[in-house]
């Protein structure tokens, strides 16, 4: 009886363990569910850009773009040395994919012209940032650099509220000068003139997704003055920096602004549509 009463108490307390480990888990599998929100959750990466290659630069300009914007391309005799002129410099670079250019240089009779064309495909590296962010973000700095002028119409610091001259002397504008722009910038066609407002530095509308352009003269100093155009524009992850350069060779000259710009702007036009299509 003794050994009977001793089996029995021991497959009590056997099934008691047994309940209890039953119970044990299912407590664990509430535990696991308690925030079902976090179960499977993934964050999502940032849309990868537009473009995962680029064109080749010195072949993206047609040679009859070259000849409205390097002259001195139809006045070169030689076919072979015509053709090199046309084929351009390469920049170097190490990876094509990324960012590639090319460089063209020019004399002619009237002046010395220089091209050059780069295009950067911008990859972001952080995956909560989109590589037309990341691409957006470089041509602010590019815009930001360049300094453009407020646009015209816009109230200057110096004008006061009446409408007084608000130069410090207090003296009246010289003729043809504008009230309260001691710097104005240079004229298409003469470096001491004044440059129509359609024509100065400012942003652009229908040209990739965001647009610039930026003109420079240089200072003459008795020589010829060196005039530079920029034009740079974003599509997707993509920037485009167009440089057009031109140098005259009769001392005191300036090149035309508005010509350099629309040959620049040509050459934008035309790349944007290269890189849609």
């Amino acid at each position: 009886m003794q050994r009977k009463a001793y089996v029995t108490g021991t497959a009590a307390l056997l099934a008691a363990l047994l309940a209890g480990c039953s119970g044990g888990s299912g407590g664990g599998g509430a535990a696991d569910d308690a925030n079902p929100g976090d179960a499977g959750t993934a964050t999502t990466a940032a849309q990868p850009g537009r473009y995962r290659t680029l064109p080749e630069p010195c072949g993206a300009v047609s040679h009859g773009t070259l000849d409205a914007l390097l002259p001195g391309i139809k006045q070169i005799a030689d076919p072979d040395q015509r053709d090199k002129a046309y084929q351009g410099e390469a920049e170097l670079t190490y990876d094509t994919d990324r960012k590639v250019g090319c460089r063209w240089k020019v004399p002619s009779a009237d002046a010395t012209d220089r091209l050059s064309v780069d295009l950067e495909r911008v990859v972001s590296y952080d995956n909560t940032v989109s590589d037309d962010d990341q691409a957006r973000e470089l041509f602010e700095q590019k815009e930001t650099a360049a300094d453009l002028p407020a646009p015209s119409g816009t109230p200057s610091a110096n004008t006061q509220s009446d409408g007084a001259d608000a130069s410090p002397s207090g003296s009246p504008s010289p003729t043809g000068s504008p009230s309260g722009s001691p710097s104005a910038p240079a004229a298409s066609n003469s470096p001491s003139g004044a440059m129509a407002p359609e024509l100065q530095p400012r942003t652009l509308s229908g040209l990739g997704d965001e647009a610039y352009l930026d003109d420079k003269l240089g200072s003459s100093g008795g020589a010829a003055a060196q005039r530079t155009v920029t034009v740079v524009f974003r599509t997707s992850n993509v920037v485009v920096t167009i440089q057009y350069e031109e140098q005259p060779m009769a001392a005191g000259a300036a090149p035309d602004s508005k010509e350099m710009q629309d040959r620049a702007q040509n050459l934008a036009a035309k790349l944007d549509d290269a890189l849609g299509s």
